[in-house]
């Protein structure tokens, strides 16, 4: 029958090499090592040698585990992805997770609260985008909503108002009509509701300005008046209008601004 006739360490750290008969035969983590008793004389039949690499098998996956989880909090379907990616059988990946969950090692519903909070205070990202990341995650629906509570509306309000002085700045250049709808975009976009979107745009308190809209309208109609040179007199200006007016801008304001054009082509 096989006999343990050494045992040596490896350079990784809680790592052995057993020998049977002399010749190596197989590794084995420091947990196995502890757990069957392993020591020079010992017999190692076949049955014990089954139990042995499924011991092992168990403890290389549970390590895996701990270290993908080391670097940051996981969800139970990303721990589980990371194992699969590893050739982890799935009865392998049950009993980690069941151990991991033992061990408090998981919680999705710890992971969901921890992601809500964060995104309070470092994001600019509405419940709903919220929703969506922790259900791409695999956090059941259930505990994604309990998490979301912790987003208070004055949570809301006060994050919402942020990114939308950050819109009102990016796109100051646009008519207030367009200005307006991009802010309202980019809040929807981001994951505010209708009525959370509403309340954010009252209090961001745009005002339209006819000297600010002007100066838009100037840029704008530049931009638009070199991209129209292909066409001319009537058919210029037409082309030119349709364009400024899909922006936003006044049609009075815009029909002063092409007479101008005109005027200094001819």
């Amino acid at each position: 029958m096989p006999t343990i006739t050494k045992i040596t360490t490896q350079k990784r750290k809680g790592r052995y090499n057993i020998y049977l008969d002399e010749e190596y035969a197989f590794p084995v983590s420091e947990s196995v090592l502890i757990k069957f008793r392993l020591t020079k004389g010992m017999e190692v039949p076949a049955e014990l040698r089954a139990e042995i690499d499924t011991a092992e098998a168990h403890a290389q996956a549970y390590q895996l585990a701990l270290n993908y989880l080391s670097y940051q909090l996981r969800t139970e379907m990303e721990v589980r992805i990371y194992l699969k990616q590893h050739d982890i059988p799935v009865a392998v990946r049950q009993q980690v997770i069941q151990r991991l969950y033992e061990l408090n090692l998981l919680d999705d519903a710890g992971y969901a609260a921890s992601y809500v909070r964060t995104a309070m205070r470092t994001s600019d990202k509405g419940p709903q985008v919220i929703r969506t990341k922790l259900r791409e995650k695999g956090v059941k629906p259930e505990l994604i909503t309990n998490a979301l509570d912790l987003f208070t509306t004055n949570d809301l309000l006060a994050n919402g108002l942020k990114l939308a002085e950050k819109l009102a700045k990016r796109y100051r250049q646009q008519s207030f009509q367009n200005r307006q709808q991009k802010i309202r975009l980019g809040l929807r976009q981001k994951g505010f509701d209708a009525d959370v979107t509403n309340q954010i745009i009252s209090q961001l308190e745009l005002v339209r300005d006819d000297d600010t809209e002007w100066a838009a309208l100037v840029e704008q109609g530049e931009k638009v008046w070199r991209k129209t040179a292909r066409y001319s007199g009537y058919e210029r200006k037409q082309k030119a209008k349709q364009q400024l007016y899909r922006k936003g801008f006044a049609l009075d304001q815009i029909d002063h601004f092409l007479t101008e054009k005109q005027a200094e082509t001819e």
